[in-house]
């Protein structure tokens, strides 16, 4: 299934993208939210599941798309955990080493928004970077889990996150990375949370992103160097992951922190456009903050 939330920020409804006509279909006669709690009840997931079927989805009511606003695909997320220099690739780009274990920071759940929200340039940056990334959502609580196997069934589905980053105020202004990593705005999510059952294999999907039309990143998930299951089962060592925790999973190579000087970071006016396999596209035009 593909799940999404529409609407004004802070009053999006439930919704379901129609896959045999590509109709938006409204949820909220079904659901509250696409959210933690929802996404750890198989008796509302089953509903969902039913009224989606080629028979079922017809009966829910349609909702005009022209104009109407894509929020993040999950609600009340609970944390953002994030993995850096998760790509070989762009480990080789920065010069970096390749992890012996995965880098973990955090990113605010407030940061989120829409896939086709604004994402404004913070005040004195410089350095604004892109980066697409694989998204995965929890769909149920996991500690210490013993096996990829667990770490997968864990796993609720996927989306896009686009993890935005100031790289004067990561790398250069001392203290952690989450001050580059927290800015407003800085993680568009969406535009669906899709399934775990419609992506069978989280290690085979291409990423690309554009900058004002022009590719900069075109990468597949292949490259990781710890992959979504390592990755789930590892961070339930150090802390326990929630139903609607997201993991952003790292970007792969051409963020513009990769380019020679002069190194060609987002300014106001500028477009970025994002896509995963399977998991939808996203759109931002940037403004100053």
């Amino acid at each position: 299934m593909k799940l999404l939330r529409v609407g004004p920020a802070g009053a999006e409804r439930p919704a379901l993208l129609d896959d045999t006509s590509g109709t938006l279909r409204d949820l909220s006669g079904l659901v509250p939210d696409i959210d933690g709690a929802l996404l750890a009840d198989e008796a509302a997931l089953a509903r969902i599941r039913a009224a989606a079927s080629a028979e079922g989805a017809a009966a829910l009511p349609a909702i005009d798309d022209g104009g109407v606003r894509t929020g993040p695909p999950l609600g009340r997320i609970g944390k953002v955990v994030c993995i850096g220099l998760n790509y070989h690739d762009h480990a080789a780009e920065t010069g970096a080493a390749i992890p012996r274990e995965p880098i973990v920071f955090m990113k605010a759940p407030d940061t989120v928004v829409g896939p086709r929200d604004t994402v404004l340039v913070p005040r004195n940056s410089v350095k604004t970077d892109w980066e697409v990334e694989l998204a995965v959502v929890i769909g149920r609580t996991a500690r210490y889990l013993d096996s990829d196997e667990a770490a997968l069934a864990a796993v609720a589905g996927y989306t896009i996150a686009h993890d935005v980053s100031e790289r004067a105020f990561q790398i250069e202004r001392g203290g952690q990375w989450d001050k580059g990593k927290n800015c407003e705005t800085f993680n568009p999510l969406g535009p669906w949370l899709v399934t775990a059952d419609e992506i069978p294999d989280p290690q085979a999907l291409g990423l690309r992103l554009w900058v004002n039309g022009e590719l900069k990143q075109n990468g597949s998930t292949a490259d990781q160097i710890f992959g979504v299951a390592h990755v789930v089962r590892y961070l339930s060592q150090f802390m326990t992951l929630y139903p609607g925790d997201v993991i952003n999973t790292g970007t792969p190579a051409g963020v513009a922190l990769g380019h020679p000087e002069p190194k060609p970071y987002l300014r106001a006016g500028d477009v970025v456009e994002l896509e995963i396999d399977g998991l939808g596209r996203q759109r931002q035009e940037l403004k100053d903050a």
